[in-house]
């Protein structure tokens, strides 16, 4: 009997040792050292306690700035990126000639690296050379050419458009794979009573997706809270500190300015609103799912 209530648990042990080890340890160890100010080469630790938060909130201009600047990714994120892919999918689950090839040249954007899809994107923003301005003159609208990754009113929303060129795939992705496994029963009756399109999408479609769209929100908001490489590899957080998220606030802090403490703080405060953004959203999804 005691082997037989043990054998589910050790199924569950190796990935429950490889979570501890790897997420749940290093997450209270970093806790541990947001109440310390140490530049992680001191053997002595100085305990300040809540000083490194209250500072974030009290004394460091751009730590508000990056918490704007995440909120407004994870909108754009879930309202432009998810949008388009959901239209995307809708397009491409046609019957259209060549409709495979398609779906693989949306989707190759996604499996590029960061850095990869950073590079192609700031050559394209080069001011003397780059695609858009050069695209601008050849139109006759050169007095529209920038410098977008120099100007702080342009930088972080150019910086979203190679996010969105990047990670529309994925949802894309998610989204056909949703759309295949709804009947077309429901479509073929709807036409019959004379629905048009837009009513079968909002009354057929979105409903029947609902699972989908769960997992495609959820993924979504994750990934655009922690989104870092292509903001740092591309305007490194400039110019004028204007295009920070939280993770690339938190690098800077760490092993620029080897603020272990501050860097830490701004992690838990990562940690924070993700799971005030998440945890109500799981948690109404749940409650719905069980209705």
């Amino acid at each position: 009997m005691k082997i037989g209530v043990l054998k589910p648990w050790l199924f569950v042990f190796p990935a429950l040792f490889i979570y501890i080890a790897i997420i749940f340890i290093p997450t209270l160890y970093t806790l541990y050292l947001s109440f310390f100010n140490w530049n992680g080469v001191a053997p002595v630790k100085t305990f300040v306690g809540l000083s490194n938060y209250t500072d974030l909130l009290l004394h460091d201009s751009v730590f508000p700035r990056a918490v704007a600047n995440n909120l407004l990714w994870t909108l754009g994120s879930l309202t432009i990126i998810m949008g388009i892919g959901l239209m995307l999918a809708i397009l491409l689950n046609q019957k259209l000639k060549g409709r495979i090839m398609f779906r693989g040249i949306f989707y190759f954007p996604y499996v590029l690296s960061g850095v990869i899809v950073a590079t192609i994107w700031t050559w394209m923003y080069n001011p003397m050379q780059g695609f858009f301005n050069k695209a601008l003159e050849l139109i006759g609208l050169g007095s529209w050419a920038q410098a977008w990754l120099a100007e702080p009113k342009f930088a972080l929303y150019a910086v979203f458009v190679a996010a969105v060129w990047n990670g529309v795939g994925q949802p894309m992705v998610l989204f056909l794979a949703g759309l295949q496994t709804i009947p077309q029963d429901p479509y073929e009756a709807a036409t019959i009573d004379g629905a048009k399109p837009r009513q079968m999408f909002w009354f057929i479609t979105v409903p029947l997706l609902r699972e989908t769209f769960v997992i495609v929100i959820a993924i979504t908001m994750v990934s655009s809270m922690k989104v870092y490489d292509l903001i740092y590899a591309m305007t490194g957080g400039g110019p004028a500190e204007s295009t920070h998220v939280l993770a690339s606030w938190m690098y800077i802090q760490t092993f620029k300015f080897a603020n272990i403490g501050t860097g830490s703080a701004i992690s838990m405060f990562l940690v924070l609103i993700s799971l005030i953004i998440i945890i109500p959203y799981v948690y109404y999804t749940t409650k719905k799912s069980h209705l």
